[in-house]
């Protein structure tokens, strides 16, 4: 399910980037990437996919593993929209960031593959 096509320029102030990494919702005891996984990221937010169903201003924390440490890396943020997909029973989900923390966007460019940073 497509959200909307974008027949204008893209406004965005940050680049998005394909971030494809397990994630798992603040004390949960369900393992990273069970639930939700995180699709795509900028300094503004990221994009999740999960079977949890969220609401737009729902305030959510998440902790997504990285192969860098094993402390996962955590970013708090507010849903900003929702897509849900009734056959799959997934829901995309916008998270945008409370604060702007361009180390943590850092360390999840550090691991895109160039080819896949350009998508």
């Amino acid at each position: 399910m497509r959200i909307a096509d974008r027949t204008t320029e893209d406004r965005r102030t940050f680049e998005r980037f394909v971030a494809r990494f397990p994630v798992r919702f603040r004390d949960s005891q369900k393992n990273y990437g069970t639930n939700v996984s995180l699709r795509n990221a900028s300094a503004l937010g990221v994009k999740i996919t999960t079977k949890e169903q969220l609401f737009v201003n729902d305030s959510v924390t998440l902790e997504i593993a990285l192969p860098d440490c094993k402390k996962p890396m955590t970013i708090k943020g507010q849903v900003v929209w929702v897509a849900n997909d009734t056959e799959s029973g997934m829901h995309d989900v916008g998270v945008k960031f409370h604060t702007i923390d361009l180390v943590h966007m850092s360390r999840l460019y550090q691991f895109i593959p160039a080819a896949m940073a350009s998508l």
